[in-house]
């Protein structure tokens, strides 16, 4: 088939990948002049892109991706290796409060990959760049979907500013940025189903390069993400010697938006008792890159009336956005470029079958994610408005909108905040809750499961007020973090 992907990001060169190497011609459109990078610190150097901020953000590539790629594209997870690409092993994602880790003989499968986006990036061009079956055009702006009429239209190909290319099989991997509802209006379709739930974090983060790997304040292969009352900080474990640190406040909290100013982000940063000892060993190679407007969002290409148009499918931020914190958006791009090329298998000539098997997929495989992201934020977004409301910080603002309220508590299912709580002192439990965090099973699979919910009552009645959470910020201390300039 003539498959033609829309976008040149991480999602649509792994669905361009895959594509091809099962058989099918596939041209990559991207709108951006993009060249190729000579080394990996040019790739990093050039990477912030306003229609794309979360290249320069902190990424971490989970346990299931992982797998995926060694399997389904070993050269790109070689590739990463050898651009300087970390292993982060179950060890070194030990909490200090669990000491003694018994290894057991899958534990290989909780590994993670600590890179900065920009490494994946360059990898997956030179490899899409290297592909036969694929042609890349950068500068190629999509205008609009050529259409065979129809109820619903059967999508042909795209319309550029100059020309049309014709293609059996669009796929939208533009982003959460993507045009692709404009399009389908125009060519007479239904909308597309949406479901959405607020994130309610604004992201700030700067890149760094250890000066020494003596005297560490902790593992720097690992990441370590601090829910703190007022905001959210974290340390990001990279390639070639590099860590990104980041601070994460509600988008609503504007006292935060002087974070842009390095000088504020690392006095803020430096408020932190759990992480600021990483100041100490880490030199700044780049400005704070803020990030906003973020959202979990679900998009469907089938309505309860069937496909919304034949001949269309979506990958990666296209079919769902989750908030940034846990690291599951490129999890979610492989895993629908890789539903997409099996569907294209079971179903060559029925493009109608073919959006319905991939609908069925996302169900499966995508959903099950949103659902426990946004009952997560749910959660924590209530927490946060309720300190920062009780200590006036919010005070005489409209309110933001409700996020939708968790599952109430309940004897047979317990939340993800109550797993992650009692897997810092329980081995079994910290690898059940990693292997949600690492999207190696559903999350409510492990929710509901008997075993890890009277494992975690056991523990709650054993532990109770064991485990305290992370120290605070001292409140006159942020105070004048936030009021600090150069």
């Amino acid at each position: 088939m003539q498959v033609v992907v829309v976008g040149a990001g991480a999602a649509g060169l792994m669905a361009a990948l895959l594509a091809a190497r099962a058989g099918h011609q596939v041209t990559v459109l991207e709108r951006e002049a993009l060249e190729p990078a000579g080394s990996v610190e040019e790739a990093a150097g050039r990477a912030f892109r306003r229609t794309a901020p979360q290249i320069v953000q902190p990424h971490v590539l989970l346990a299931r991706y992982r797998l995926l790629l060694r399997d389904h594209l070993p050269d790109v997870h070689a590739g990463l290796v050898g651009d300087g690409a970390v292993e982060s092993r179950l060890e070194a994602q030990l909490p200090p409060t669990l000491r003694g880790l018994v290894p057991e003989p899958d534990d290989d499968r909780y590994t993670m990959l600590l890179t900065r986006r920009s490494t994946l990036d360059r990898v997956l061009d030179a490899c899409v760049r290297a592909e036969p079956g694929i042609t890349l055009r950068t500068g190629a702006t999509v205008r609009g979907l050529r259409t065979r009429g129809g109820a619903p239209p059967e999508i042909t190909g795209v319309r550029l500013g100059h020309g049309e290319v014709a293609a059996d099989v669009v796929v939208d991997a533009a982003g959460r940025r993507s045009r692709i509802d404009g399009w389908l209006a125009d060519a007479g379709a239904r909308p597309r189903p949406l479901v959405t739930a607020d994130c309610g974090l604004a992201y700030y983060s700067r890149h760094y390069r250890l000066r020494s790997t003596d005297g560490l304040p902790g593992r720097a292969d690992n990441r370590t993400i601090l829910p703190l009352d007022e905001f959210v900080a974290g340390m990001w474990g990279a390639d070639n010697g590099t860590v990104v640190l980041g601070l994460c406040p509600l988008a609503e909290d504007h006292r935060f938006r002087v974070l842009k100013d390095p000088d504020v982000f690392t006095a803020v940063f430096a408020t932190v008792p759990g992480l600021r000892g990483w100041l100490d060993v880490l030199e700044p190679i780049s400005d704070v890159f803020p990030m906003g407007g973020l959202h979990n969002t679900l998009h469907r290409l089938v309505d309860e009336a069937g496909p919304i148009a034949l001949g269309l499918h979506a990958v990666g931020d296209g079919v769902c956005t989750t908030n940034p914190t846990l690291a599951r958006g490129l999890g979610v791009a492989l895993r629908t470029a890789l539903d997409l090329v099996d569907v294209l298998a079971a179903h060559p000539r029925d493009p109608h079958a073919r959006a319905l098997a991939h609908d069925a997929a996302i169900t499966e495989g995508v959903e099950p994610f949103y659902v426990d992201q946004a009952r997560t934020d749910a959660a924590r977004l209530a927490r946060v408005r309720g300190v920062l409301h009780s200590r006036g910080v919010l005070a005489g603002r409209p309110a933001a909108p409700a996020a939708p309220p968790p599952p109430a508590p309940s004897a047979d299912r317990v939340g993800f905040d109550e797993l992650s709580a009692a897997a810092l002192v329980d081995a079994p439990l910290f690898r059940a809750a990693t292997s949600v965090r690492g999207m190696l099973a559903r999350p409510e699979d492990v929710y509901t499961d008997p075993a890890v919910v009277a494992r975690v009552r056991e523990v709650q009645a054993t532990h109770h007020d064991a485990v305290p959470g992370p120290a605070q910020p001292d409140p006159d201390r942020l105070a004048s973090a936030l009021a600090t300039r150069a």
